[in-house]
């Protein structure tokens, strides 16, 4: 009978056979804060379960992605959208023997920071913030210090920095790449990618707004005329293009997409920019939800007696506590806390 206390080593010592770039466990950076190892997971196990069992996560269910507070049920929400994340991720990882528990945990925390109303709110409140606001960055404030009642989840150093870096430009999906610690994170980075083009398609489709024969000709001849398709297509292209990964390779090897697809890749995003993502902006259902963040700012930086108590233990700046609030709501707990409000005389207008 093996002790629980052997189980962990022996999932360790399982990772020596991942490829030479791949991070193993046991030689993780560390955590923030020191801790006696879990005797069963490796320390990336513990940080998926951590992230899986954080009121953030659970909270993504109710956080839309681009179609805001959709009545169908078939829309995609950021969960739904992470899960994506996470199994395109882990295909690759495993395809490449990197450590598909590494991607995993960076694969379901990467998001966790995002507004109520998709990228609408993270617009309004990087608008109304005097020092900005990224959803990357609010997310590695969450695992950081908001959940756990101020202590954080004390996550792994790659964990964190595949959360924060896991963002792209506009032009260029592999622009900053350097900034990526770790391959795993790098593997989320594309992943994230490959699952929002596609499921942002279909979403699009779905609401009329576009049709499949709308789609840039140019990608379509590359990646294909169907969701799976096109998602074959990326993923297979990411395993080829980054077989280098699994060898010895005398300078570190990268993730990447041939020419061809990262040019396809581009091209659709680029229409979901011009065609989708500007069009819903400029919507009235859009610009209902800006006034509602707004409406919340101002109210809650008159009222901060209106905050959980908890957020002051967040930060001593009274912005940045609203900011904290405004940021962890789902759609549907920030249109209830306007329509409240908006019954108070002195609510803002």
């Amino acid at each position: 009978m093996i002790s629980q206390f052997r189980v962990r080593e022996i999932a360790e010592n399982r990772e020596i056979s991942l490829s030479p770039y791949a991070v193993k466990s046991k030689h993780s950076r560390g955590r923030l804060r020191d801790e006696e190892p879990c005797p069963v997971r490796t320390a990336f196990q513990r940080d998926r379960d951590r992230i899986v069992y954080s009121k953030a996560f659970r909270r993504l269910k109710h956080k839309t992605q681009v179609f805001l507070a959709p009545q169908s049920d078939h829309y995609v929400t950021r969960l739904t959208h992470t899960l994506e994340v996470s199994q395109v991720a882990r295909t690759i990882a495993r395809a490449l023997n990197l450590n598909e528990d590494l991607t995993e945990a960076i694969a379901l925390g990467h998001d966790l920071g995002h507004t109520p109303f998709g990228h609408v709110g993270e617009e309004v409140l990087d608008e109304l913030y005097c020092h900005g606001f990224r959803h990357n960055e609010q997310s590695l404030r969450i695992v950081d210090l908001l959940e756990n009642d101020g202590l954080g989840l004390n996550l792994t150093w790659e964990v964190r920095d595949g959360i924060l870096n896991h963002s792209k430009s506009r032009a260029n999906i592999l622009e900053d790449w350097d900034k990526v610690g770790t391959l795993e994170g790098e593997v989320c980075r594309l992943a994230d990618i490959v699952a929002y083009i596609n499921h942002d398609i279909d979403d699009a489709t779905r609401a009329g707004v576009i049709t499949e024969g709308n789609l840039p000709l140019s990608a379509v001849m590359v990646l294909g005329n169907s969701h799976s398709q096109r998602i074959n297509t990326m993923v297979c292209d990411i395993i080829e293009q980054s077989w280098a990964v699994t060898g010895n390779s005398p300078t570190r090897p990268t993730i990447t997409m041939s020419l061809d697809v990262i040019k396809a890749t581009n091209t659709l995003r680029q229409f979901l920019f011009e065609r989708v993502y500007n069009w819903h902006s400029a919507q009235a259902e859009a610009e209902k939800c800006r006034g509602i963040l707004r409406q919340l700012y101002a109210y809650l930086n008159k009222h901060e007696d209106r905050l959980p108590p908890e957020y002051a233990l967040y930060s001593d700046e009274a912005e940045r506590r609203v900011v904290d609030y405004i940021a962890g709501m789902t759609d549907q707990y920030a249109m209830k806390l306007a329509e409240e409000l908006s019954l108070t005389k002195d609510v803002v207008k």
